[in-house]
């Protein structure tokens, strides 16, 4: 299940908007907003956000984590809590939804790896997103210097109708949690 957050009360699977920006939004900035108002003009439908309690690569957060995350966002925003770690998952939660990631989220959604190295795994996961109607909006993100975009994304052959761009020009914010934490530490 899920719980939709909107307008400062809680429903148990409540109507998701069309389209999600997942994220662990620790913490919540600028480059999250700036997404999510990207993927709104490009596709024209209201962008919520999708805040796993479960990731692949993190430890379960705790109740008072999931609160202090939540209280970052505007009233006015809707947020999606599920227990999807995964967005194989999430696409089942939600079909046919619209899913906004970065370039280093998309490259994960085409690495056998997190689908247990099991390449066929990965590809009757792709092909159940694909016949869902799923969509991943790629925004490019900075890597190592280079900006990288949805042409670096090495989608299995016949899967390129599973992403869209979201192209330079109208979104680019080189800013992510991870440095933000960083300065945060210092």
């Amino acid at each position: 299940g899920w719980v939709v957050v909107r307008n400062g009360s809680m429903e148990l699977e409540g109507k998701a908007p069309d389209a999600l920006l997942p994220g662990s939004f620790s913490p919540m900035h600028q480059g999250h907003r700036g997404l999510a108002e990207a993927a709104k003009k490009i596709t024209g439908i209201e962008v919520g956000y999708e805040l796993s309690v479960t990731n692949v690569d993190k430890p379960v957060l705790e109740e008072a984590e999931i609160l202090k995350r939540l209280a970052q966002f505007e009233e006015t925003e809707t947020v999606v809590l599920t227990r999807a770690e995964t967005f194989f998952k999430k696409a089942r939660l939600f079909p046919g939804r619209t899913f906004v990631v970065g370039w280093d989220t998309a490259i994960r959604l085409v690495a056998p790896r997190y689908y247990g190295n099991d390449t066929d795994a990965m590809m009757i996961a792709l092909a159940e997103m694909l016949a869902a109607g799923t969509t991943f909006l790629v925004a490019g993100r900075e890597d190592q210097g280079v900006f990288k975009t949805l042409k670096d994304v090495p989608a299995p052959q016949g899967f390129g109708g599973l992403f869209k761009d979201i192209p330079e020009h109208r979104f680019r914010e080189d800013i992510s949690s991870t440095q933000l934490r960083a300065v945060e530490k210092d």
